[in-house]
């Protein structure tokens, strides 16, 4: 079983926020492709790095997390395409770890 989170700004890089039916249409297109959601957004979750060795970056963001049973890459790669472009983003953190469920 695969565990598979997406990482969602909050912001846009002027800072403004995202609309909020932005992240209602993926939380229904990936339920009803996999068959559930965790969203963590009540309270945004923060990314730091760093974008070179003088400036640290600071990013609020919110977590969907699916199972699947398996990874499919040409989806996976596909849809993270067009996040980056829903979301005006050089790059989007779509992650996957292999869980045992108990």
């Amino acid at each position: 079983m695969q565990q598979i989170q997406i990482l969602l700004p909050i912001y846009n890089n002027e800072g403004e926020s995202f609309q909020s039916d932005l992240y209602s249409d993926i939380k229904g297109e990936l339920v009803e492709k996999f068959g559930g959601l965790t969203a963590y957004s009540r309270s945004p979750a923060k990314g730091l790095w760093k974008e070179n060795e003088a400036k640290l970056v600071q990013d609020d963001i919110v977590i969907y997390e699916i199972m699947a049973d398996q990874i499919d890459q040409a989806f996976w790669k596909g849809y993270k395409e067009k996040l980056k472009k829903l979301f005006e983003q050089d790059e989007i953190v779509i992650r996957a770890t292999e869980i045992t469920l108990i």
